[in-house]
C-alpha cells in the first residue's frame, strides 16, 4: 500500500501595521507501508512555514502512529489551525481598535478606506477558512474510508487509526469554530461600517436642522428690513436727490430751477453702483462664507498653528 496525497492550504494574516501576508501550504505526501516511512515535499513555502520543516513540525513522532498514512496530516492541520487562529484574532483586534476609535462627540470623521480594507481582509480570511475546512473534511473522510478498509487490522493498529482520526476530527472542529469567529468578525465590521455611515448622516441631519432654523430666523429679519426699506427708502431717496445743489427753489419768485450739470449726478452714481456690486461679487468668490459644521476643523487648524508657533519660540 502506498497512498499519495496532495494538500493545499492558504492563510492570510494581517499585521499590526495593517499590512498583510499570504502563507501557502502546498504539500505532497507519500507513505511507504513496508518501512512505515513518510515522504513530505513542500513547494513554494515562505520562511515562517519553511522553517518548521522538518523541525519542529515533524519532531518526536509517535512510533505507534507511523503505521497510519494520515498521521502526517494531523501535524499539518495543527500548523494550519495555528496560523488561521492568528489570522482570525488579528482581524478581531483591528476591528476592536476601530470600534474603540469612535468619537463620542463632535463631528464624526470615520476612516472609510481603513474600514473597507478591513472588510476585504476579513472576507479573504473567511474564504480561506472555508476552503481549509473543506480540505480538512475531505482528509477526514478519506481517513474514515481507510479505517473501514483496515477493519481486519490488529487491535494496536486500529487503536492508532482511531487516535489519528480523533485528531483529524479535532482540527476540523477547530477550523469550524474559527470559521464562526471569522463570520462574527465580518458581521461586526459590517455593523461598524453601517454605524459610521449612520453617525455621519445623523450629524449632517443635525447641521441641516441648524441651517433651517438659522434660515428661518434670517428670513424673519430680512422681511422686517425689507418692509422698513420699502416704507422709507423711496421718500429718503427723493429727499436726498432734491436736497442736492443741482436743485434750487426761489421762494421770492416761487420758482423751482434745475442745474444744467445734473447729469454729473448720474455720471458718478451709476458707475459707483456697478463698482460696488462687482466688489461684493468678487469678495464672495475670494472669501466664501464658512459652512456650518466645518468650524471644528478650522478651529483645530488655528490651534495647531498657534501651538507650532509657540513651540518654535521656545526653541
Amino acid at each position: 500500500m502506498r497512498p499519495d496525497a496532495w494538500s493545499r492550504f492558504l492563510v492570510k494574516q494581517l499585521t499590526e501595521e495593517n499590512k498583510h501576508q499570504w502563507y501557502k501550504f502546498n504539500i505532497f505526501t507519500r507513505w511507504i507501508a513496508s518501512s512505515q516511512q513518510t515522504i513530505v515535499l513542500v513547494f513554494d513555502a515562505l520562511a515562517p512555514i519553511r522553517d518548521r520543516f522538518p523541525s519542529p513540525l515533524l519532531d518526536n513522532p509517535d512510533k505507534d502512529r507511523l503505521n497510519d498514512p494520515f498521521w502526517i496530516h494531523a501535524r499539518l492541520l495543527d500548523d494550519v489551525v495555528r496560523l488561521q487562529d492568528i489570522a482570525v484574532w488579528t482581524i478581531r483586534t483591528h476591528i476592536r481598535t476601530a470600534e474603540k476609535g469612535r468619537k463620542s462627540s463632535g463631528k464624526p470623521s470615520p476612516d472609510y478606506g481603513l474600514l473597507h480594507d478591513l472588510a476585504r481582509h476579513a472576507i479573504h480570511v473567511s474564504e480561506t477558512l472555508a476552503v481549509s475546512l473543506k480540505t480538512a473534511a475531505s482528509i477526514t473522510h478519506h481517513h474514515s474510508t481507510f479505517i473501514a478498509e483496515a477493519a481486519d487490522a490488529a487491535k494496536p493498529d486500529r487503536y492508532a487509526y482511531l487516535h489519528v482520526h480523533e485528531r483529524l476530527l479535532w482540527y476540523e472542529h477547530m477550523m469550524d469554530s474559527l470559521r464562526l469567529r471569522a463570520s462574527s468578525n465580518k458581521e461586526r465590521l459590517i455593523n461598524e461600517i453601517q454605524l459610521a455611515f449612520n453617525t455621519v448622516a445623523q450629524y449632517d441631519s443635525g447641521v441641516s436642522v441648524q441651517i433651517g432654523r438659522a434660515t428661518q430666523s434670517d428670513s424673519a429679519a430680512m422681511k422686517t428690513i425689507a418692509f422698513v426699506t420699502m416704507a422709507f427708502l423711496p421718500a429718503t431717496f427723493i429727499s436726498a436727490v432734491f436736497s442736492t445743489s443741482f436743485f434750487d427753489f426761489d421762494a421770492d419768485a416761487d420758482r423751482w430751477s434745475v442745474s444744467g450739470k445734473f447729469w454729473l449726478y448720474w455720471a458718478f452714481a451709476i458707475p459707483v453702483t456697478f463698482a460696488t456690486s462687482g466688489l461684493w461679487y468678487i469678495w464672495q468668490k475670494v472669501f466664501p462664507p464658512q459652512l456650518m459644521g466645518d468650524e471644528e476643523p478650522a478651529a483645530k487648524e488655528i490651534v495647531k498653528l498657534l501651538q507650532e508657533t509657540k513651540s518654535d519660540r521656545n526653541v
